[in-house]
């Protein structure tokens, strides 16, 4: 019987302060609609709580819960904000940060590699064969030397020199 009257209080007291609930709301909140939102649901709490137990101050209780209500929402709304704002900057970051290259790079790479080229192109053919089958096909100086016939301190010296040439090529043309 208690839990029936205190249910109808809730009921009249929501009705005659659901303006002043919302008000103070919308002021925690700045929205009215989310106010009416968080109002509803307010009372709903309450209701379900005056069903398991006595409350001895229904308005305050009510005003309270909506009170929290409003401070959970806000909270929850601030955390979105900042992880919709780190997604955005993140996105933004990857379309900054781009895996390819830039034009600048792709031209300067392309002019790198014709000077390099052109150093490869003036080595002798043994010394040219040997660097591009060690740095190119990844084989080791054992197995270059068994294929060509060579030792492995001739391949050892003719890679040496390969690559000393192409430094020299590439630093001559850096310095022009």
């Amino acid at each position: 019987m208690r839990e029936q009257n205190q249910s109808f209080m809730l009921e009249e007291l929501f009705l005659s302060q659901r303006h002043t609930l919302v008000m103070t709301i919308a002021r925690m909140v700045g929205c009215p609609h989310t106010a009416e939102d968080l109002a509803h649901e307010a009372y709903v709490r309450v209701s379900s709580a005056v069903s398991t137990r006595p409350i001895l101050n229904l308005q305050t209780f009510l005003f309270q819960t909506a009170r929290n209500l409003a401070i959970d929402h806000l909270r929850r709304e601030r955390t979105r904000r900042r992880f919709m704002t780190n997604e955005v900057d993140s996105e933004a970051w990857m379309e900054v940060a781009s895996t390819q290259p830039s034009p600048e790079t792709q031209t300067m790479d392309g002019q790198r590699l014709a000077m390099f080229d052109a150093a490869l192109s003036k080595l002798p053919q043994r010394a040219r064969h040997i660097l591009l089958l060690n740095k190119i096909h990844g084989m080791g100086y054992p197995e270059i030397a068994a294929q060509l016939g060579v030792s492995e301190s001739t391949v050892y010296n003719d890679i040496r020199m390969a690559l000393a040439h192409c430094l020299t090529a590439m630093m001559d043309k850096d310095a022009l």
